[in-house]
C-alpha cells in the first residue's frame, strides 16, 4: 500500500494560552482520484486559520527519511491540482514503516518539527497504520529520550498525537461512510467504458465481459451493473449458486430472442462461485461462446479505474471532508480519539476511526434488492400505473422511468407511458410499456417519454377523462418544478374528479436542483460535471495564457445551485447568485482581489454568474466591468454554457442511481399524504406531501426558501483566498458506527440478469 503525506501548523491563538507552540498536521493519501482536492482544501483551511503547511513527500516513506521530503507548502502550490488524479506530491509503499525501527525514525522527524497532529488520507490498511503510530507514540517518545535524541521537555510538549482519517477507496468499502473519495470517479470510468463499448457491441452483436476492480468488495461491479443496465453481475459477497452457468446462459439467449443485439456481463475481479473457485472474465467468456456461440469479448479495466480527471461529486466531497479535517485537529483535545471525517448522506460526521477500520462494510441491501427488481418479472397484473416527464429535461429522467417500469411489473402492476407530459395526457397520447420497451434506457439523456412545461389546470377535465379511460390507478410523475405544481393542481382538482382521487409520486429531475423537499434532484450531478469538464477546458486553453479572466454563466433560473457548488468543484474565484445579493462594491471587490491574485504566480481567475443571479449586472455588464476594471492588469473572456448542462449522450452515474416506488393498491386516495414527493433530506429518502411543502417555497423565484448548500459557499471563498467567516455549528460531531447485519440468505436477490 502506498502514502502521501503534508504537515500543518495551527496558529498559537487555536492552541490556548498557556501552550505557546505549533501544532502540526500531518496528511497520508493512498493515491486515488480526488485526492489532491483534499490535499488542496486542508492546505488553504489550514493557511486560512493561520497555519504554517508542509508537505511530506512520498508518503510515510518520507516521514521515515525526513529531510527534504519535508516541505513547507504555499497557497500557490496547491493551485490548478482539483483537475489532476493521482497525488501531486508523491505516493509510495514504506516496508519501514511497518517495522518499529522505522515508526521511531519517524516520530523523531515528526517531533524534530514539532508534529503532533496527523491527517490520514487512504484506507483501512493508511488508518490502521497511522493508529498503530498513535498507540505507540508515548512509548516512541520514552525510547528517543532514553537514547538521547530528544529532550524531556520535548517529550512533554509533544507528548499527545492527534489523528483524522479521511477515507480514500475506489472500492467504497469503509464502513461509516456514504461515499469514499475516488469511488465516484472510478463509476465514471467505467459507464464511460460501457457507453462506448455498446456502441460496437450493438453494431456487431456481441456479448462483452467487463472485468472491474473488486478483489473482496463488489461495490463498482454492483452498482456500475445497476447504472448501466447490464444483462448479468457477479460480485464476491454474493456468490452464484451452483447451476449459475445454465441460468446465466438461459437469460442471455432470452434477451437475444426479445431482439436485444448486445449483452454486457460486469465481473468483480474477486468474485468466486459457492465453493470458493475464482470466476474470471474469461471464464465468463469461454462459458458464453462454448453454450450460446455468442461473439463475445473480454474488456479488463484495470488501472483506468484509478485515474483520470476526478468527477464534480468527488472533488466536492473531498474539499468537504479536508475543512472537516482541520475542523476536527482544531477541537482535538489529549482525550480525543482517532476520527475518520465522512458523509452520511448529506451530512459530515466524524467516527470513531477503529471502530469503523473493526468493522466489514455490508452496503450492498439497498442496491442488491433493488437490482433484483429490475431484472426480475411478474406476471400476474394488479393495478395500472401511468409514468410521465414534466419540465424541461434532465440526464436520468430515462433511467428513473426505466427503473418505475420494472419496479412496478416487478409488483405485478401495469405501467402506462404518458408522452409529452401533461398536455400529452390530456390528449390521450398513452400506452402501456413493457419490460423490453425500456431496454437501454439508462444511457440516454434527455427525455425520451418526451416533456413539456405545461401544467395540468387547464386540461385538468381532459385528463381525469383519460385517466378514467385507462383506468389508471396511480401517477409517477418524474420532473422539475412544473411537475411540483402539476401535482398541487392535480390534487386541489380532486374535490371535482374522483379519477385523481390515486396516489401520486413525484421524483425530483431537473439540473437546477430547486425542488423544496429534497436536497438533490436526478440531473443535478449531470449538469455540475458538465460545468466542472468545461470549467477545466476553459482553464486549460489559458494554460499558455497570462492573466486572464473567464467569466461563465451557468442555469439554475433564481436558484444558485449549479454556480455555487460547480464553483467550488472547479475552484472559481467568485459565483454570483441570486440566494446572496451582491452590488457594484462586491464587484469592485473581486475585480480587486483578483487583481492581486495576478500578481502571485497563478494568474487566472474563474467567475461564475447563475442566469438569473440579478436584473441588471448581466453577465455582458459583469464581462465589460471586469475588462475595464482589470485593463492592464488581465483581460477577460465570457462564455454562456447553455443547454449543454441539461442534456447528455449520456447519464452520469449519481444520476443513473434507481428510484424506488412501490404503490399500496387501493380503492381511492384524497389524503394530504396520497401525493407526495420523494426527496432526499440529509442522510433519508422521504415521501413529504406536497401541500406541506408549500410554505417552504418561493413560488415567485421557484425556489426552496432554506437550501441546504447556502453553507458551502463560505467553503467556497476560502479556499478562494476570501476573507469570510465559517459557520462550525454544522461541522460534525463525533459519533459511533452502528452495524448493519445483511443477511444476504434472506435477500430476494435472485441473480437473474437484467434482462433487456
Amino acid at each position: 500500500m502506498s502514502y502521501t503525506y503534508f504537515t500543518l501548523t495551527l496558529p498559537f491563538s487555536e492552541v490556548g494560552p498557556n501552550e505557546m507552540k505549533m501544532i502540526f498536521l500531518s496528511l497520508s493519501v493512498f493515491c486515488h482520484v480526488g485526492m489532491n482536492a483534499a490535499v488542496r482544501a486542508v492546505v488553504r483551511m489550514g493557511i486560512y486559520v493561520g497555519a504554517k503547511v508542509y508537505f511530506i513527500h512520498e508518503g510515510y516513506q518520507g516521514m521515515v527519511d525526513g529531510g527534504d521530503n519535508i516541505k513547507e507548502a504555499s497557497w500557490e502550490s496547491v493551485s490548478s491540482m482539483l483537475q489532476v488524479g493521482g497525488t501531486v506530491i508523491g505516493s509510495a509503499r514504506c516496508k519501514d514503516f511497518r517495522t518499529h525501527e522505522g515508526r521511531l525514525r519517524a516520530a523523531l522527524n515528526l517531533v524534530q518539527r514539532g508534529i503532533t497532529n496527523l491527517c490520514v488520507i487512504g484506507g483501512d490498511g493508511s488508518l490502521t497504520g497511522a493508529n498503530l503510530f498513535r498507540e505507540e507514540w508515548s512509548g516512541l517518545l520514552d525510547e528517543l529520550v532514553q537514547s538521547g535524541q530528544i529532550s524531556e521537555e520535548a517529550a512533554q510538549t509533544h507528548s499527545a498525537l492527534h489523528i483524522v482519517g479521511m477515507v480514500g477507496s475506489i472500492d467504497n468499502d469503509f464502513c461509516g461512510t456514504d461515499m469514499t473519495i475516488g469511488t465516484d470517479s472510478a463509476l465514471h470510468r467505467i459507464i464511460e467504458v460501457v457507453d462506448a463499448i455498446m456502441t460496437t457491441a450493438q453494431s456487431h452483436q456481441r456479448t462483452f465481459v467487463l472485468e472491474v476492480m473488486g478483489r473482496h468488495c463488489g461495490y463498482l461491479a454492483l452498482v456500475s451493473a445497476l447504472a448501466c443496465g447490464a444483462d448479468w453481475v457477479l460480485i464476491p459477497e454474493m456468490p452464484p449458486k451452483d447451476g449459475w452457468e445454465e441460468q446465466m446462459c438461459h437469460k442471455l439467449s432470452e434477451s437475444r430472442l426479445r431482439g436485444s443485439r448486445l449483452n454486457i456481463i460486469i465481473v468483480a475481479e474477486g468474485a468466486t462461485d459457492r465453493h470458493g473457485n475464482p470466476i474470471s472474465s474469461n471464464t465468463v467468456k469461454d462459458l458464453v461462446v462454448r453454450c450460446l456461440g455468442f461473439d463475445t469479448r473480454v474488456t479488463i479495466l484495470g488501472h483506468v479505474q484509478r485515474g483520470g480527471t476526478p468527477s464534480a461529486f468527488d472533488r466536492i466531497l473531498a474539499s468537504r471532508m479536508g475543512v472537516e479535517a482541520v475542523l476536527a485537529l482544531l477541537e482535538a483535545s489529549p482525550g480525543t480519539p482517532a476520527c475518520v471525517v465522512s458523509l452520511c448522506g448529506n451530512q459530515a460526521v466524524r467516527l470513531p476511526l477503529m471502530e469503523c477500520v473493526q468493522m466489514v462494510r455490508k452496503s450492498f441491501e439497498n442496491n442488491l434488492n433493488t437490482y433484483k427488481l429490475l431484472s426480475h418479472r411478474k406476471i400476474d397484473s394488479s393495478f395500472n400505473v401511468a409514468v410521465l416527464n414534466v419540465g424541461a429535461p434532465a440526464a436520468g429522467m430515462n433511467a428513473a422511468v426505466r427503473s418505475a417500469v420494472r419496479v412496478g411489473i416487478t409488483e405485478g402492476h401495469t405501467l402506462f407511458a404518458v408522452n409529452d407530459g401533461f398536455e400529452g395526457f390530456s390528449k390521450g397520447q398513452i400506452k402501456e410499456i413493457k419490460w423490453g420497451d425500456v431496454g437501454g434506457w439508462t444511457g440516454q439523456g434527455g427525455s425520451l417519454l418526451g416533456t413539456k412545461r405545461t401544467l395540468p389546470a387547464k386540461h385538468i377535465d381532459k385528463i381525469a377523462e383519460q385517466m378514467r379511460i385507462h383506468n389508471i390507478n396511480a401517477l409517477l410523475v418524474i420532473g422539475g418544478f412544473e411537475a411540483y405544481l402539476g401535482l398541487l393542481e392535480l390534487q386541489a382538482a380532486r374535490s371535482k374528479h374522483a379519477e385523481l382521487c390515486v396516489p401520486m409520486v413525484m421524483v425530483p429531475a431537473t439540473v437546477s436542483n430547486n425542488i423544496p423537499g429534497s436536497d438533490l434532484s436526478i440531473g443535478a450531478d449531470t449538469a455540475l460535471n458538465a460545468i466542472t469538464d468545461t470549467c477545466d477546458r476553459i482553464k486549460q486553453s489559458a494554460s499558455g495564457t497570462k492573466r486572464r479572466v473567464f467569466i461563465i454563466e451557468t442555469m439554475g433560473g433564481y436558484c444558485g445551485y449549479l454556480a455555487t457548488v460547480g464553483g467550488l468543484a472547479a475552484g472559481a474565484d467568485a459565483a454570483y447568485i441570486y440566494e446572496e445579493p451582491f452590488d457594484i462594491r462586491d464587484l469592485q471587490s473581486n475585480v480587486e482581489h483578483l487583481t492581486e491574485k495576478m500578481k502571485t504566480s497563478i494568474q487566472r481567475g474563474l467567475v461564475l454568474r447563475n442566469e438569473n443571479c440579478s436584473e441588471n449586472y448581466t453577465t455582458d455588464f459583469i464581462y465589460q466591468l471586469y475588462s475595464e476594471e482589470g485593463k492592464g492588469v488581465f483581460d477577460c473572456r465570457k462564455n454562456v454554457l447553455g443547454h449543454m448542462q441539461q442534456v447528455q449522450t449520456h447519464t452520469h452515474l449519481s444520476d443513473a442511481y434507481h428510484i424506488f416506488v412501490c404503490f399500496v393498491g387501493r380503492v381511492f386516495a384524497n389524503t394530504e399524504d396520497s401525493a407526495c414527493l420523494l426527496g432526499m433530506r440529509r442522510r433519508a429518502l422521504v415521501f413529504q406531501p406536497v401541500i406541506q411543502l408549500k410554505d417552504e417555497t418561493d413560488f415567485v423565484h421557484r425556489i426552496p426558501k432554506e437550501q441546504w448548500w447556502l453553507r458551502l459557499r463560505p467553503l467556497m471563498k476560502i479556499l478562494a483566498k476570501y476573507k469570510t467567516s465559517y459557520d462550525v455549528s454544522d461541522s460534525g460531531q463525533l459519533e459511533h458506527i452502528v452495524l448493519i447485519r445483511v443477511n444476504f440468505s434472506k435477500l430476494r436477490f435472485i441473480h437473474h440478469l437484467n434482462a433487456e
